[in-house]
């Protein structure tokens, strides 16, 4: 009896025995988000260290942006195209020579500023071309019914460099510089060049168009068709534009004298996600997964704003934890619902939109972030956009509730999906 309660409870391993290619992802993933982390804690401190400014911290999610909403759309056609192997292997690549550029830039007796918004625009660019490649590949390398399982899987690798890695970047910098927390990242951009090599290839299906703006335009018009697609788009999107609060940390940190601290809360949030992904098991059973997308990102909102609020850093780093958790369950439901219901010619697109729901809020949130932080300062910054994300999810939840109402198992896209996977996978065993 309590084996039994405890397998429902475990995240369900079925992807890593099914999939080698979901194994090498899963290892390549880890270590790209390790290094990954340890720059992306690294760079916005530098920035802080070199102009004091919240404002100039926060305008890194505007040099961001426009990279990524162009290379994200361009990079979703793109996948659609070509091998998405030969992709993530190229762009990985790339965001390791970016990772150099950062270390002999922090190795001059002055450092530059400019150098750091020119690669971040770049990862940002990259980034864009990337995801759209990895998403979709996703979707073809797993059995349909282990997707939700490949989700927490894929959202437990993700926590393991979000933990470490900002947990150690903050240390990295702290004792040994700048130059020593870029070196890593080059070293894990390395590795991971190295596992992608191992990587099946995954050439386009037949007849795939090659990449143009009608064909952008194409997938656009089905997501903008697909209300639960619209929905998960939009409630993801409203809950990063107003309570993604990274920007804000090195502030929070001074206000509360607990600089020491400044590595922990940005681990904070990864630690909550891994919470929730370790006891996972029981999302793959949900059929109802709109459900879990609305509430994950209230929770997300809620939570924020009581970081907010809270004067204690300890409380501060519980709050923060909690909104992980909630961003991970209304990941996990957002994912499915992608995996299950978008058709496989139109799986790199669609991932294209994706990449801008889930990354252009954050770089906007930035803006946000910093922006408000500036004019009312740190605090009334957080709590403030934690109650706007609650609030614009509850509206977004009344205008679409097809999303809550979403079932795996009698939505007409998922069924049409499921079945022409299977007629697919009937066709290469015969």
């Amino acid at each position: 009896m309590s084996s039994s309660r405890s397998s429902s409870v475990l995240p369900d391993l079925a992807p890593w025995r099914s999939s080698r290619d979901f194994r090498l992802l899963f290892f390549q993933g880890t270590v790209t988000y390790f290094g990954s982390f340890m720059a992306m804690i690294a760079l916005p401190l530098q920035i802080k260290h070199l102009t004091d400014s919240p404002l100039a911290v926060g305008a890194m999610g505007a040099v961001e942006l426009l990279p990524l909403v162009v290379f994200g759309l361009y990079g979703g056609a793109l996948a659609d195209a070509v091998d998405r192997r030969r992709m993530i292997l190229l762009t990985e690549a790339g965001l390791g020579l970016l990772a150099l550029v950062l270390l002999v830039n922090s190795a001059l007796p002055h450092p530059r500023l400019w150098p750091l918004y020119v690669v971040a625009a770049g990862v940002s660019a990259l980034t864009g071309l990337q995801r759209p490649a990895l998403e979709s590949l996703m979707a073809r390398i797993v059995p349909h019914d282990q997707l939700t399982a490949a989700a927490a899987l894929n959202g437990l690798r993700y926590q393991v460099g979000a933990i470490a890695g900002p947990a150690l970047a903050g240390l990295v910098v702290a004792y040994a510089g700048y130059a020593s927390a870029y070196s890593l990242t080059v070293v894990g951009f390395l590795v991971s060049v190295l596992l992608c090599l191992r990587l099946s290839p995954a050439p386009p299906v037949r007849g795939a168009e090659r990449p143009s703006l009608r064909g952008i335009a194409e997938g656009a018009r089905y997501a903008w068709s697909r209300p639960v697609l619209l929905g998960t788009y939009a409630v993801d999107l409203a809950a990063m534009l107003f309570a993604f609060p990274n920007a804000l940390f090195p502030f929070l940190a001074d206000e509360l004298d607990a600089v020491w601290a400044l590595g922990l809360m940005y681990a904070a949030g990864a630690v909550g996600s891994m919470v929730l992904g370790l006891t996972s098991g029981w999302v793959s059973r949900v059929r109802r997964h709109g459900l879990p997308v609305v509430c994950g990102a209230g929770v997300w909102g809620l939570a924020v704003a009581a970081a907010g609020w809270s004067a204690d850093i300890w409380l501060v780093l519980l709050c923060l934890a909690v909104a992980g958790a909630g961003d991970m369950l209304s990941g996990l439901g957002r994912a499915t619902i992608w995996n299950q219901t978008i058709p496989e010619e139109l799986r790199g697109r669609l991932a294209g939109i994706e990449v801008l729901s889930y990354s252009v809020g954050p770089q906007l949130g930035q803006v946000r972030a910093g922006t408000m932080a500036g004019w009312t300062g740190t605090r009334t910054a957080f709590w403030s956009g934690g109650l706007l994300c609650v609030a614009s999810v509850a509206a977004l939840a009344a205008l679409l509730p097809k999303l809550l109402s979403y079932d795996a198992d009698t939505d007409e896209d998922a069924l049409r999906r499921r079945a022409g996977k299977q007629a697919r996978s009937s066709g290469a065993a015969g």
